[in-house]
């Protein structure tokens, strides 16, 4: 970079040119450093709330290589608090504007768009990164992108660790982690501390919807179910929102309950959290130091969980989060589950949705010697439909290990069953 464009980084070049107290013994001040930074490419999952500022800052921290992606498109909603946009970018992609928005005011940095799911991308495409930085919404998405991670690593080949860099808000609260996969806890090691909602009885949404809220889950539990069950539900999808939306309205009217809107029924059916401008920007500064103290080495990164919260005063406390030996992606021990044995297959499957450390919405059972129960294709769910009436002691015995998949995630998971007593 020329010396007049690097003039606008005197103040972060005053941490790479010369070495402090902390900085790391492979540090090498000046010229390479910065070489270094300008040459690391990274990506950033996400172009929203956090997204944004996370761009805006990696571009105004020395990166110039950057790639940023996003499956969404901007709603008249986001314009509050992304402030990339603007009105006339509406039913526009995310990543794309965003993108267009940074350069634009920094001519130096390169940002690569790419409008699609993470989930379509291979493992080449992630290997060329240094850093991956997460401003993502989904904790189903940020399981995805972890397991990728951790599957790639090659203990004979050190670039293919690639460090994973997470910030997640909520309101006033928000976190910032630093994952090293297959080094340190990843996210599945701390699926525990993102407990799933609180399901609504069935009996509620059936028959006394009371909450704008249970016309919508009416409408993707049961409407659904009833019209469109050959059809898988893809909550990305805007046909089939729009199609959950007039089903919840109508609901709604039924029993007059005000306040079914396109955007709650996003919110809901997406499980999306309400996210304010100052909190996002809190946790996306944080996230950027981390991934710039990675890519110079010029302080120690975060080891490696930092909790925020501003809803009663201001506190923040930072701790390491313990790598677990039963992790079903960066560990090699099933995880033991205590459960009934007198209740159903049927059961304990709907309860693997519900605990905070399975989270599984579609599961499909299996032990060493029998198939327990597939979601697909068709012919082996009608094949092994029989056993979800079967009581769990009369399937498995106490203490054996299953296998459990989830067309969500890329990994097999592995659990030791406990019976209680």
């Amino acid at each position: 970079m020329a010396g007049q464009s690097r003039s606008r980084y005197q103040y972060i070049d005053s941490f790479l040119n010369k070495p402090g107290p902390t900085t790391d013994p492979d540090f090498v001040p000046g010229g390479p450093t910065i070489s270094n930074l300008e040459a690391s490419k990274v990506l950033v999952i996400g172009a929203g709330g956090l997204g944004c500022e996370i761009l805006k800052n990696l571009a105004m921290s020395g990166f110039r290589d950057i790639h940023v992606i996003d499956m969404d498109t901007i709603d008249v909603s986001n314009l509050n608090r992304q402030f990339l946009f603007r009105k006339d970018d509406v039913g526009k992609s995310k990543a794309e504007v965003a993108a267009a928005s940074v350069t634009s005011r920094c001519k130096d940095v390169k940002i690569t768009p790419f409008n699609g799911k993470i989930q379509d991308k291979d493992e080449d495409f992630y290997m060329q990164f240094k850093i991956i930085i997460c401003g993502l919404d989904s904790i189903e998405a940020r399981r995805w992108i972890n397991a990728t991670l951790v599957s790639m690593v090659d203990m004979e080949n050190p670039e293919s660790l690639k460090p994973l860099v997470d910030g997640g808000t909520e309101g006033f609260k928000g976190q910032a982690r630093v994952i090293l996969p297959t080094l340190t806890s990843c996210i599945e090691c701390q699926l525990d501390m993102h407990a799933p909602r609180a399901a609504v009885p069935l009996c509620t949404l059936a028959t006394i919807p009371r909450q704008p809220e249970h016309c919508i889950e009416w409408a993707k539990i049961i409407a659904w179910e009833e019209n469109r069950k050959n059809t898988v539900l893809d909550t990305d999808d805007p046909e089939h929102i729009t199609w959950l939306y007039d089903k919840a309205l109508n609901r709604a009217k039924e029993f007059n309950i005000p306040g079914v809107t396109y955007q709650l029924t996003q919110g809901v059916v997406k499980n999306i959290i309400p996210a304010i401008a100052s909190t996002n920007a809190i946790i996306a500064a944080a996230c950027c130091n981390e991934a710039f103290k990675i890519a110079t080495s010029c302080n120690p990164y975060l080891t490696n969980y930092m909790m925020y919260t501003g809803d009663d005063s201001i506190y923040t406390y930072t701790f390491e989060h313990e790598q677990k030996p039963d992790c079903p992606v960066c560990g090699n021990l099933a995880k033991s589950i205590t459960v009934n044995p007198n209740h159903t297959l049927h059961d304990f499957i709907d309860s693997l949705g519900e605990r905070p450390e399975a989270q599984l919405k579609k599961p499909t059972l299996r032990t060493e010697s029998t198939s327990l129960y597939f979601q697909s294709p068709p012919s082996l769910e009608e094949q092994t439909r029989p056993n979800l009436t079967k009581k769990l002691s009369e399937l498995i015995s106490d203490g054996e290990e299953i296998g459990v998949s989830d067309p969500a995630f890329t990994i097999d998971f592995k659990f030791k069953l406990i019976f209680q007593t």
